[in-house]
């Protein structure tokens, strides 16, 4: 994998979008920003927001294959 990849998480809430985009180097820092979303009030995003995309960071593995690392978005409970 090249230094340069990028990770990119989304999450599509109504008409509010979310994206996270980090290096495999910035893992731990992507977790963290997750869990300070989830905290504001302000914001739309929940905890179990947090958690679905926290496992999806702990859980990815790096690849060579863009589309492997790209997480489309996801719809939530309140898109249904």
């Amino acid at each position: 994998m090249n230094s340069d990849d990028i990770n990119v998480l989304a999450l599509v809430k109504g008409r509010e979008r979310y994206i996270f985009l980090y290096d495999d180097t910035q893992r731990a820092e992507a977790l963290r920003m997750l869990g300070r979303y989830a905290s504001r009030s302000d914001l739309s995003f929940t905890w179990y927001d947090a958690a679905v995309l926290s496992r999806k960071v702990r859980h990815s593995k790096p690849s060579g294959n863009l589309l492997d690392r790209i997480s489309l978005p996801q719809k939530t409970d309140s898109e249904e």
